[in-house]
């Protein structure tokens, strides 16, 4: 089933591509496009997750510390 939904969401991807940059194509080669682009896309969306989560983690990590030493100036070090 992986296969067929890679080819529907590839021949759409490659017939959108190809009007908005004004390409002329056939129907084989508009769906090649689109499900080529479609794993080279996956495999960069992938990457750029992958790169984002461990950002995100840094700045979580960090908005924690800094919420955390917020609370000890304020209740513990007023007293």
């Amino acid at each position: 089933m992986g296969i067929v939904y890679l080819i529907i969401i590839g021949a759409a991807a490659g017939f959108l591509a190809t009007r908005i940059m004004n390409v002329n194509m056939g129907v084989a080669q508009t769906i090649a496009l689109g499900v080529v682009g479609a794993l080279v896309g996956g495999v960069l969306l992938r990457l750029l997750i992958a790169g984002l989560g461990a950002a995100a983690g840094f700045v979580g990590a960090l908005v924690g510390t800094l919420a955390l030493l917020w609370a000890y100036k304020v209740f513990i070090e007023r007293r």
